[in-house]
């Protein structure tokens, strides 16, 4: 039997922290920004002690850091431990499937991808929040009516598209957590809810909106890029004038879809 080596154990590690789900989301959230611990756990609907768990294992694997900042600890991402794990693999044929493996997997795993997109506006923070949680406010910057009724929101474009989710987490004024899918006559992701982290800063006067959407596949990322671009660009144009004490719907003509011909 071959002894393990560093190298070996020390992708085992990354590779065991990777398969959790929670782990993966974890990464996500951290990959572009610091945060502390009890931010990281307001974001998940596990207790804290469990996020401190997936946080410890992550660490142990390499693939975040940890700060002490006063009597709390900040997260990040350490972005290199994965880009190097390629080149620490012994070559491909070590992941080719064998034709007969003595033992059924007993776990499942899978491996996602993240599309964010930002943008800039006019509107404070709790201004810009309550675009997304007003939903007369949230019609008037989206142009379409929207119903958001007990953490589920729907709104239809002007297109035909049907949007519809669920929030699973809102903490004022700065992160919301949400589930959605949508439905038209040509649905590239169907019938599976994905998951969205939208996140308003403060930049004084003014607020950044930054969304960490969550796709099971590659081929879904561009058209989380083109979904998310197109609302945050109304966002930007209309939330400052829509949030107006006696700003007007004003509602998008229906128009037809365009689609691309093969």
């Amino acid at each position: 039997m071959q002894a393990e080596t560093p190298r070996t154990r020390d992708i085992g590690r990354v590779m065991a922290a990777l398969s959790s789900p929670t782990r993966r989301e974890i990464l996500a959230l951290l990959w572009d920004r610091e945060l502390p611990a009890t931010e990281i756990a307001a974001a998940f609907d596990v207790t804290k002690p469990t996020i401190s768990q997936h946080l410890a294992v992550l660490r142990e694997a390499g693939l975040v850091r940890m700060t002490p900042s006063g009597t709390s600890r900040r997260y990040r991402a350490r972005k290199g431990a994965l880009a190097g794990l390629h080149g620490a693999l012994e070559g491909s044929t070590k992941w080719t499937p064998a034709d007969h493996t003595p033992d059924e997997p007993a776990a499942s795993a899978t491996t996602g991808t993240v599309v964010v997109a930002s943008v800039d506006v006019d509107t404070d923070q709790a201004t810009t929040f309550r675009a997304f949680t007003d939903p007369d406010l949230y019609a008037r910057w989206l142009g379409v009516p929207v119903t958001l009724r007990d953490g589920r929101f729907a709104a239809t474009m002007e297109w035909g598209t049907e949007v519809r989710g669920r929030y699973e987490l809102v903490v004022p004024p700065s992160l919301i957590v949400m589930r959605w899918d949508f439905e038209d006559d040509n649905v590239p992701v169907p019938g599976a809810e994905l998951t969205g982290y939208l996140w308003v800063h403060p930049r004084g006067t003014s607020s950044r909106v930054e969304v960490h959407q969550l796709v099971d596949a590659p081929h879904q990322a561009p058209f989380m890029e083109i979904a998310w671009t197109t609302v945050l660009g109304r966002l930007q144009a209309n939330v400052a004038t829509a949030s107006a004490p006696d700003a007007a719907v004003g509602r998008r003509p229906r128009r037809a879809k365009r689609r691309s011909t093969a």
